[in-house]
Order: structure tokens, then C-alpha cells, then sequence
């Protein structure tokens, strides 16, 4: 174990091959795991041929699955396509495996990173013979594994009407994250894994994040009462998320500190 406290646990290891998590132990899943489009992460082949990818992808759903409880979530964050060596359906064909593997599905959030593009290229530029059509979005895939109706747990929400109102409908709009600010080759912003986390899960559920990064699925369960789990295989990373966890214990702490105070004042 890289780091543990009350709040978060970090486990340094590969995802395909860790003990550290036991079976039908974790209430939701949020990640954003490697697209295979040659980021230049410290400790990931994120270049591997489309089968390759494929056959990682099953193996790492299979463990994930064994790992949700029976009312267990899994909200998965992924590329709607990619013309990177060749056109890809990704999305479609990760939610095809999924569910071959045992996940049921149950709806798609589009996410609409606003203002964020990665466009490279536009094919035949202002002809018709061969123009790429490229779409700034991602996917949010929603699966679950036995029954969707969430049983288990505290049974305490979170969220109020407006929140509720506004995620229940697929279609989320905000910006990406920064690389630079992170410091971290593809992090995604803390409202993607915040907005699944007080929709999906109860107050002190356990969160797992099997393609930690960064941390921000740890830091978004930390700073809404959750039990955040990273898995990592990059130490380097390991370290950066626990910075930003107990960054997000400090926040808590001086935010308690302020409500404590505003209270007796009044």
C-alpha cells in the first residue's frame, strides 16, 4: 500500500495483477482509463495495437467486475472514436465488451468539454474527397452489475434539486483540465468523477479509481464523504495524487475551521 489514511488509500500496482482490493467490496467505479493514442505517460504503452487494446480493456473489466458489489456502479470515461491509426467506433466497441463480460448497461452521458478540442487534422481541407469528422466530446458510459437499484450502503444522498435536475440530463457541459496545472499528461477535470460520484454512490460508499493518475476521483470522493481507492502503476503519480489528498484534507479542515467559527458567531 503506497498511502492510506481514513480518507483514501493509493495502491502502487498494476491493475491487472493487484490483491489489494477484495471482491464485491466497492459501491462505484469512476475512471478514465488509457485511450491508446501514444500519450507519453511515465509508466503506460499507451500505443498498442487495437487488439492489444481490446484484450487490455477485457482483462481490466473483468477485474473490476469481480471487484463491485452486486449493486455496484461503473462509470466509465472514454473516447466516443479516434482516427489515430485508423478509424476506431472505441466507444462503441469497450461497451460491447463490457457487456460481454457480465456489466448491463444503463444510459450514456455525453460530455461536451466545451471549448476543449484535440483536432489534429481535417482530412481533405475544404474538399469533399476525404474530410475527418471529429466530434469534442466524450463518453461517460454507465454499467452495473447485477441490479440497478442501489440497496446497500447508507442510504444518504447528497445532491440537491438543482444538481439532480441538471445531471440526470445526459448531456454535461464543462471544461477540460489542465496538463500543465496537474501535472499529469491527461487528467480529467474533478466535476467529471464529483457529478458521478453524489449520483451514483451515497455518503461514505467506497469509490474506486483503477486508473488513479492524478488522484482526482480520490479528491472529488475525499471532498464528498466518500472512501476514495487509486490504483497506479507509476509511483511518480502515486505521489502527486497523495499531494492533492491531503491538499483536499487541509481544504476540508480550514472550511470546518470556518463553519465552526460562523457558527459560534452566531
Amino acid at each position: 500500500m503506497f498511502f492510506t489514511d481514513e480518507h483514501a488509500a493509493i495502491i502502487n500496482e498494476n491493475v491487472l495483477t493487484t490483491r489489494a482490493i477484495k471482491e464485491n467490496s466497492v459501491d462505484l467505479i469512476v475512471t478514465s482509463p488509457p485511450y491508446n493514442v501514444d500519450i507519453k505517460y511515465n509508466s503506460n504503452d499507451d500505443a498498442l495495437s487495437y487488439t492489444e487494446y481490446l484484450a487490455f480493456s477485457e482483462a481490466w473489466f473483468s477485474r473490476c467486475f469481480q471487484w463491485l458489489k452486486s449493486d455496484g456502479r461503473f462509470c466509465l470515461n472514454i473516447p466516443l472514436d479516434k482516427n489515430k491509426g485508423g478509424q476506431k467506433h472505441v466507444g462503441a466497441d469497450l461497451t460491447k465488451l463490457a457487456t460481454d463480460i457480465g456489466f448491463q448497461y444503463h444510459s450514456t452521458i455525453i460530455w461536451n468539454e466545451g471549448n476543449i478540442s484535440r483536432r489534429t487534422a481535417w482530412g481533405s481541407w475544404l474538399k469533399a474527397s476525404a474530410p475527418y469528422v471529429i466530434a469534442p466530446v466524450e463518453l461517460i458510459v454507465i454499467l452495473y452489475k447485477e441490479q440497478w437499484k442501489k440497496t446497500s450502503g447508507s442510504g444518504q444522498s447528497d445532491m440537491n434539486k438543482k444538481e439532480f435536475m441538471e445531471w440526470t440530463n445526459g448531456l454535461w457541459t464543462f471544461p477540460g483540465e489542465s496538463k500543465k496545472r496537474i501535472g499529469h499528461p491527461a487528467p480529467f477535470p474533478v466535476e467529471l468523477p464529483r457529478r458521478c460520484i453524489k449520483l451514483f454512490s451515497y455518503v461514505h460508499d467506497t469509490v474506486l479509481d483503477p486508473f488513479m493518475g492524478s488522484g482526482t476521483t480520490l479528491v472529488a470522493a475525499h471532498l464528498n464523504k466518500r472512501k476514495g481507492i487509486g490504483i497506479e502503476v507509476d509511483e511518480g503519480y502515486c505521489k502527486l495524487a497523495k499531494e492533492r489528498v491531503c491538499q483536499a484534507t487541509e481544504q476540508l479542515r480550514l472550511f470546518e475551521k470556518k463553519e465552526n467559527a460562523h457558527g459560534e458567531n452566531d
